[in-house]
C-alpha cells in the first residue's frame, strides 16, 4: 500500500504535524526490523525528529497528532496524561440506541494473547468512555465517543457493553452490513458474491483538541474517509 504522507496533513506548525490517518495503516512500527509502512516511518522520512504522541489502531481511520520536536512531544504527551485532551470518535454501531451523555466507567484488562481486551473490575484498568447518538438510521446508529482515559480497544469494548458493538467489528461481536439488508429490491448480479459495505471497523478519529507550545487551544477535525463517507451517506439514503 503506497501512502502519500504529505496528501494526509490537514494541520502544520513549527511543533507539530496533524494528520487524517487512512484505515489499515499501522501507527508504529508492528514489530523489529519490519519493513511494512507505518505512520512513524512515514512521518520520520518527512520530518527526522517526529514522534508519535498517541497512536491509533490499524484499522482506525483519523486525526493522529505527531510531534516534530522534543520540547512539542513532552508538551502533547503530557496533556494526554493528565486528560487535558478532547479526542472524539463516529462509530458506526448495529441496533437502534439513544445515547445522551451516557458514561460507561468499567475497568480493561487485556486478554493473554495480548490481540484483545476485556471488562474486569478486579484486575482492570479504569477506562472511561462517553457517547452520544448522533444520527439513528433503520437498523444502525452513528455514535460519538469520547474516551476520558485511553485504553486499547476501549471504545469498541465499551460499545459491547452497551449492546453496541461497531459494525464489521468481528473481535467483539460487531457484523458487516450490506447494501441487501438495507436497500429494498436489492439485487445482485448472477454469479457476484456482495461485499460488505465497509470492510474495516467502522471507527473514525473526527477531531482533537489541545493546547499549542502557546498554550493556544486548537481543534483540529479530520474528514471522513472515502469508506466512512459511503456507509454513512448509505445508511441515510436507506434509512
Amino acid at each position: 500500500m503506497k501512502v502519500d504522507f504529505e496528501a494526509y496533513i490537514i494541520f502544520e506548525n513549527e511543533d507539530y504535524i496533524v494528520i487524517n490517518k487512512p484505515p489499515h495503516v499501522s501507527s508504529l512500527d508492528e514489530r523489529q526490523n519490519d519493513i511494512s509502512i507505518s505512520i512513524l516511518k512515514l512521518a520520520k522520512a518527512y520530518h527526522s525528529d517526529a514522534q508519535l504522541a498517541h497512536r491509533l489502531d490499524k484499522e482506525t481511520s483519523g486525526i493522529l497528532a505527531i510531534a516534530k520536536n522534543p520540547e512539542a512531544y513532552r508538551h502533547l504527551s503530557m496533556q494526554f496524561e493528565h486528560r487535558e485532551v478532547t479526542k472524539r470518535y463516529h462509530a458506526v454501531v448495529t441496533g437502534n440506541h439513544n445515547f445522551d451523555m451516557i458514561s460507561v466507567y468499567l475497568p480493561i484488562v487485556q486478554k493473554k494473547d495480548g490481540t484483545q481486551v476485556m471488562i474486569d473490575r478486579q484486575k482492570g484498568k479504569e477506562a472511561e468512555t462517553i457517547f452520544n447518538t448522533l444520527r439513528v438510521y433503520k437498523k444502525h446508529t452513528l455514535v460519538e465517543c469520547m474516551p476520558i482515559t485511553g485504553r486499547m480497544h476501549q471504545i469498541r469494548v465499551h460499545l459491547l457493553c452497551l449492546k453496541a458493538p461497531i459494525v464489521c467489528d468481528p473481535t467483539y461481536t460487531g457484523e458487516p452490513i450490506f447494501l441487501s439488508s438495507i436497500k429494498k429490491k436489492f439485487h445482485l448480479k448472477k454469479e457476484t458474491e456482495e461485499q460488505p459495505l465497509i470492510k474495516r471497523v467502522a471507527l473514525h478519529a473526527r477531531s482533537l483538541t489541545f493546547k499549542l507550545l502557546n498554550d493556544e487551544i486548537i481543534t483540529v477535525e479530520a474528514p471522513y474517509p472515502k469508506d466512512f463517507d459511503v456507509l454513512v451517506k448509505q445508511l441515510e439514503k436507506f434509512s
